[in-house]
């Protein structure tokens, strides 16, 4: 593939998160100029056919085009004898029909299943009568290409009509006769509407269904809260990805040196305050060992003097306050008197 252009470089590494998982990253470009950076992870557990789990997610430098070639193609073999495209929820094809089951109990749990769990655009059709060989082609082939392997195309026969709106009622939606609803997945997309993604009419006869194909492709563009595990997988694409360009790396290694620099510098901070706090906390042990002695050397000879010094100097300083203060005590002694005697002489 990279020889023949198709994608601009690789990688291939163990999986840490996992036992025996593998994580292959892709880099190649769309429109010329457009960067897309692709992640997939097998972790090494293997479903109940034995077959192994794997995730994989990819980002391009501007919001992704329909029309841009899906990933998974790019990365998987397009061989029938190797059936790597499954959703994950319940296994179910993701380039092909899968008929619902025909028990009503196993229908709702699959419905329920799907609704929760599944990242795919999950897509319910009914057939309002057995359609012929065309009828029976998959929408899939009909998508954009970037579309093509994220959608799971469910099928009611016509007498599960009643079966299937059963089991969608539990997520409060339901599918026309004949027509198609999409739902909503779990978390529901933002400004998903239920009545905006049903179609009241689709025709299997081979003949293609626009408006279907309109409202899946509206639906694949409405803002999606990922769940934790697709969060999960987004996430480790971005802050886990090895795959660096020269001028990636080189700004990597000047993060680095940057980061290595502040924290250098916030020890060397750290160091001068933690010397500055001990020299502070030395003097003031220092001060407290004197104030012990002058207090030990205090009590020693208060009791063959009279007087101790330091009683005999607070004296001195009260008598000087007080000499300081009479004059003007008795000034102001002076000034009431004199207001008295004016209020006096007023009055009479």
């Amino acid at each position: 593939m990279k020889n023949s252009e198709r994608i601009q470089d690789f990688l291939e590494k163990e999986n840490a998160a996992t036992p025996d998982g593998h994580v292959f990253e892709a880099r190649w470009f769309v429109d010329d100029d457009v960067t897309v950076r692709a992640r997939l992870a097998t972790d090494g557990r293997e479903h109940v056919d034995g077959e192994r789990r794997w995730s994989l997610a990819a980002e391009a430098e501007r919001p992704w085009d329909p029309a841009w070639p899906s990933p998974a193609a790019l990365l998987w073999p397009e061989r029938n004898d190797f059936s790597w495209d499954r959703d994950s929820a319940a296994g179910l094809r993701l380039q092909d029909i899968n008929p619902l089951p025909k028990d009503d109990a196993v229908l709702r749990r699959l419905i329920k299943d799907t609704a929760r769990h599944s990242w795919s655009i999950n897509v319910v059709v009914h057939e309002a009568m057995t359609p012929d060989a065309d009828g029976r082609l998959p929408l899939a082939r009909l998508l954009p290409p970037a579309l093509r392997h994220r959608v799971v195309e469910h099928r009611a026969t016509p007498e599960q009509f009643h079966a299937v709106n059963w089991a969608l009622g539990d997520l409060g939606t339901s599918v026309p006769r004949g027509g198609a609803v999409i739902l909503s997945g779990t978390p529901a997309r933002i400004g998903f509407d239920e009545q905006a993604f049903r179609v009241r009419s689709v025709f299997l006869d081979g003949s293609e269904p626009t408006e279907l194909l309109d409202k899946i492709v509206q639906f694949a563009a409405l803002p999606w809260p990922l769940s934790d595990d697709a969060a999960a997988v987004l996430t480790a694409l971005r802050q886990d990805w090895h795959l660096l360009t020269l001028e990636e790396e080189l700004t990597h290694a000047r993060a680095l040196v940057a980061s290595y620099s502040e924290a250098l510098d916030a020890m060397t901070k750290s160091r001068d305050l933690y010397r500055e706090a001990t020299e502070l906390a030395h003097a003031a042990l220092a001060e407290m060992a004197e104030y012990r002695d002058a207090a030990s050397a205090a009590r020693g000879t208060a009791q063959g003097q009279d007087k101790h010094p330091l009683s005999k100097t607070l004296q001195r300083v009260t008598d000087s306050l007080l000499s300081r203060r009479a004059p003007r005590v008795d000034t102001h002694l002076q000034e009431a008197r004199e207001s008295e005697e004016r209020a006096r002489e007023a009055s009479g």
